[in-house]
Order: structure tokens, then C-alpha cells, then sequence
């Protein structure tokens, strides 16, 4: 069942809430293709959020045999396969591996009035969850859901046999074998000290009754199964290939980055920022702020998040930049041309200064306040449109220092990733305003690369994560702050700061809560 010599690729499969893409890797982690494919979710009633369990693993199946075909792979080449996806959420199966219900995601929202309950019962319920798991609770984490659907579906939990994640499900539908890994069970949540479950949460849920659910904890980096007959037909792969746990995609994302040793930042800077530091210990500094990871290797992953990246240039264009977008024929020509256009604007945009607090969820970092709100700030009838254009790039950049500004421990650089990451114009202004050297690694899957560089380790083409990222991540652009620049910046960053602290009260007013 060992792959052959001839064998020298590896698959990462990065199923993430809407989009499964399937990605290949050389031996010297060069991303060769890339295969994209949408995944439905659907939203039964307000705020829920669900995506059809076996849709997933077809439009996974067929994402892999594309990436195959399309680019004339040989199934034979390839020697491993890795896998991660988006994380928690409740994967309900019964006995013979077929889901119960449709998979609830981690965005769900439905938990907030048990939450709610539970708050009001033990006024304590969420600090003592994150003195155990280091995270924030999300409503859309397995435990929560668990709970609800206990008291709404106790059918539902009656037929099921196993508790999974996203990539979980896909590993069983490759393998036939059940487990999860540490990265998943400890926020789910679950005891991040251990990098496993937590007998305390489940009680703490009420959940000892269903601890039976939740499968055996395997390392991320170890062989799951082999590839069956079934899915060799389903996905073109080779009967008998390996296929490695993998890991949640916040922890992929960073290995695939090269974010494993302690001090090393990395920002995922896409719709949402999430801000990520390299710890060698569990972090719970700052105290009910953030998110916590267990990574594989024996590191830790501290996260501060921004649910509003990307999107706030996204709403600028389409409120403002028409005559843009109507004279240019991709997306590759508008956003230079947006680029030109907010260049026309000095460092510091005049004066103005944008919070980019655009997500009707309103902030999570420096701490949590669902009343904020985005505001444009110092503007006078000198202003144009290039300098709030420019405003947006630095009010999102400027929320990215105030994610590292809250860590107990300083980033010696950023690695960055996601949407934001192909501009040059933006990777700069973030290394100027967070004064870190700023450095975008090629590829463009790093989810995927870092669940492929795991089935490495799995095969024993590398001794360790730290290994497998020294041979395999190439850094191809690198920013370095502007003194001159910098010190514009800080100036910006005690307003946007000021702002952030006295506009507190008028969010909370406005939204009808003070």
C-alpha cells in the first residue's frame, strides 16, 4: 500500500465554507495547479448557516479528479494526500458512515439565545471556556451545537454515531476511517493545554451523555487510511494512497505560510483579517479576547481577528469607483487602476481616517463590541475621493497593527496571505503601519500547501513541520517599513485608537443599547 518511488507529488484539498480547492505540490513545495470548485451553503432560517454533507464530498471528489485531468497529472505521481477545512461545526454520521442531517457550520448563529441561557445561569460560562480552550467562543462551535440539538433534534443525535469536522468527513469518505485531530478538538471547545477534548466542557455543556460522539484523537500528521476502491473511482486517484489527518485551516494556513516558529506573524488578509502569532506555549493573554490554536509541531497559534478585510475595499468600489469598473476588463486592471487613483492621496490620506468596522458583526479585537461601526474621520470639503480611497487601504492595515498591538509577545515579521496580499501597494502600507517587515510567500493555496506539506511528514519526506517548511517556502516579495512613513502612522494610530475607545458609547446608543 506504500506509494511507489515514481511517486513524487503531493494533493492538498482545502474544503473551506464555499469553495473546495484542490491543489498540487512538488517536492520543493511549488504549487503546480490549482483546481476550484463552489460549494452551496444554505441558510434555512435567519442566521443558520448549513451545506449538504454529501455535496461537499462530491463537488471534493470532482475538484480532484479535475485537478488530474485538466492538467494531465498521473494518478501514479501522486504520493500522499493531505487534508484540511473550515473548522468545528457539527458533521453528524450514524453507524455506516452516512450523515444524519446537514452539516451546521461554524457561522451558524443559531446557539446565541442557549448561550444567553447558559450566561445567565453561570455568569462565569465564558471565561471558564476560555481559561480551557484560550478562544473566544463562536456560536458555531461543536460543543454549543451539540447542546442544541439535544434539546431541538434528540432524533437527530439518537441516529448519529460520530461527531466530525469538514476535513474529517472528507478523510472517512477517502478512507473509510474516523478520527479528528488536535487542532479541531481543542476549540471545540476543548482544552488547549492538552491539544485535546476537555472532560470539564462537555460537563460544563452538559454533554457527558454524548461524549461517545466524538472520535479518537490522531496527530495531524499521521496516516489516516489508505485511499479505498470507491473513492479511487470517484476521485481518480490510485487505490491505496495515503492520506494524512490534516489539520483545521487556520493552523494549515499558517504551516503553508511558513508561520511555525515562535515570533513569526502571519495575516490572513481576505473578507475577514485574521492576525495569527507563533507562540512555543499556550497563550491566554489577553483574557476573553481572541482565539487560540494548537499547531501541529508543538506550537501554538494566537489569533486576533478583523471581520472586516477585503470587504471594506470591496464596498468602496462598488459605492464609489462606477466609472472604474466600467472601463477596465479585469479584476487584475481595476485594482491597479485603484492603486494609481489612491496613490494621488499623500501618506496619511490628508488626514482622513477610516475605521473599517464595515461587518454588521461589528469588532472582535482589541475587544468585542457588536455595536461598532465604520466611520470616515477628520474630513473637510478639501477631501477627494482618492484621499478616502486611501483611508480604506490604511484603516484596514491600521486594524492589522491593532491585532499584533494586543499580543502578549512581539511579531519579528508578518507573513501575509490572502486577497489582500497581491498588492504591492497594500503589503507596503501594512509594513509601514505595523512597522514588521512584511513577507508574501509564493503560491497562492497556502491551506492546502500546508495540509499537503503535513501528508509529507506523514510519509517521511521530512522529519518535521519545521523541516518541511524550510525546504518548501519560498519568499518572493518582501516589504520593509518606511521610517518616514511609519512615524505618519503612528500619529494615525493613537486617534484611530482615541476613536476607537470614546465612540464606544455612541455605537452602544445608536444600536439602541446604552
Amino acid at each position: 500500500m506504500i506509494a511507489s518511488v515514481a511517486s513524487d507529488l503531493l494533493l492538498g484539498v482545502d474544503a473551506g465554507t464555499s469553495v473546495v480547492k484542490a491543489a498540487l505540490f512538488d517536492r520543493a513545495g511549488r504549487e503546480l495547479a490549482v483546481v476550484r470548485r463552489r460549494t452551496p451553503v444554505e441558510t434555512p432560517q435567519p442566521g443558520w448557516s448549513e451545506t449538504d454533507m454529501n455535496v461537499v464530498w462530491e463537488v471534493t471528489a470532482a475538484a480532484i479528479r479535475s485537478l488530474l485531468t485538466e492538467h494531465r497529472f498521473a494518478s501514479e505521481r501522486i504520493a500522499g494526500v493531505g487534508l484540511t477545512g473550515n473548522m468545528v461545526g457539527a458533521w453528524l454520521v450514524d453507524a455506516q458512515g452516512h450523515p444524519v442531517r446537514k452539516a451546521i457550520l461554524w457561522n451558524d448563529g443559531r446557539t446565541q439565545p442557549l448561550i444567553d441561557r447558559l450566561i445567565a445561569a453561570m455568569p462565569d460560562f465564558m471565561t471558564r471556556i476560555f481559561h480551557s480552550s484560550g478562544s473566544v467562543m463562536q456560536q458555531g462551535c461543536t460543543l454549543p451545537l451539540i447542546r442544541w440539538l439535544a434539546e431541538n433534534e434528540p432524533e437527530t443525535l439518537a441516529r448519529a454515531a460520530h461527531a466530525l469536522c469538514c476535513k474529517d468527513w472528507i478523510a472517512y469518505k477517502l478512507t473509510g476511517c474516523i478520527q479528528i485531530d488536535p487542532t479541531e478538538a481543542s476549540v471545540m471547545p476543548g482544552d488547549a493545554r492538552g491539544c485535546g477534548y476537555s472532560d470539564a466542557m462537555f460537563a460544563l455543556f452538559g454533554l457527558d451523555d454524548y461524549r461517545p460522539l466524538f472520535p479518537r484523537l490522531a496527530p495531524s500528521e499521521s496516516v489516516a487510511g489508505f485511499v479505498t476502491a470507491q473513492a479511487a473511482e470517484q476521485t481518480g486517484l490510485r487505490p491505496g494512497v495515503p492520506v494524512a489527518v490534516g489539520a483545521g485551516d487556520v493552523p494549515a494556513s499558517a504551516i503553508g505560510l511558513g508561520a511555525v516558529s515562535p515570533g513569526v506573524g502571519c495575516t490572513l488578509l481576505g473578507t475577514n483579517i485574521l492576525n495569527c502569532l507563533v507562540a512555543a506555549e499556550p497563550v491566554f493573554e489577553p483574557v476573553d479576547v481572541g482565539l487560540l490554536f494548537c499547531m501541529p509541531g508543538g506550537r501554538w497559534l494566537r489569533a486576533m481577528v478583523n471581520v472586516a478585510g477585503t470587504t471594506c475595499l470591496d464596498w468602496f468600489i462598488a459605492q464609489f469607483c462606477a466609472v472604474e469598473q466600467a472601463n477596465v476588463r479585469t479584476p487584475a486592471e481595476l485594482f491597479a487602476t485603484l492603486e494609481r487613483l489612491a496613490g494621488n492621496s499623500p501618506i496619511g490620506a490628508n488626514g482622513a481616517l477610516f475605521l473599517p468596522y464595515l461587518s454588521p458583526l461589528g469588532i472582535t479585537t482589541p475587544y468585542f463590541e457588536p455595536a461598532a461601526r465604520a466611520e470616515f474621520f477628520g474630513l473637510t470639503d478639501q477631501h477627494t475621493r482618492a484621499d478616502l480611497l486611501r483611508a480604506v487601504y490604511e484603516g484596514v492595515a491600521l486594524s492589522i497593527r491593532d491585532g499584533f498591538a494586543v499580543m502578549p509577545q512581539e511579531a519579528r515579521e508578518i507573513r501575509l496571505a490572502g486577497g489582500g496580499a497581491k498588492s504591492a501597494f497594500w503589503s507596503q502600507i501594512i509594513a509601514d503601519c505595523t512597522g514588521k517587515s512584511v513577507l508574501v510567500p509564493s503560491g497562492t493555496e497556502f491551506g492546502a500547501k500546508g495540509a499537503a506539506l503535513l501528508a509529507g511528514v506523514g510519509l517521511g519526506w521530512w522529519p518535521s513541520i519545521q523541516d518541511a517548511v524550510q525546504g518548501t517556502v519560498t519568499i518572493v516579495r518582501r516589504f520593509e517599513p518606511n521610517p518616514e512613513a511609519s512615524a505618519v502612522y503612528d500619529r494615525m494610530y493613537a486617534v484611530y485608537q482615541m476613536l476607537q475607545r470614546d465612540l464606544r458609547p455612541a455605537w452602544r446608543a445608536a444600536a439602541g443599547r446604552a
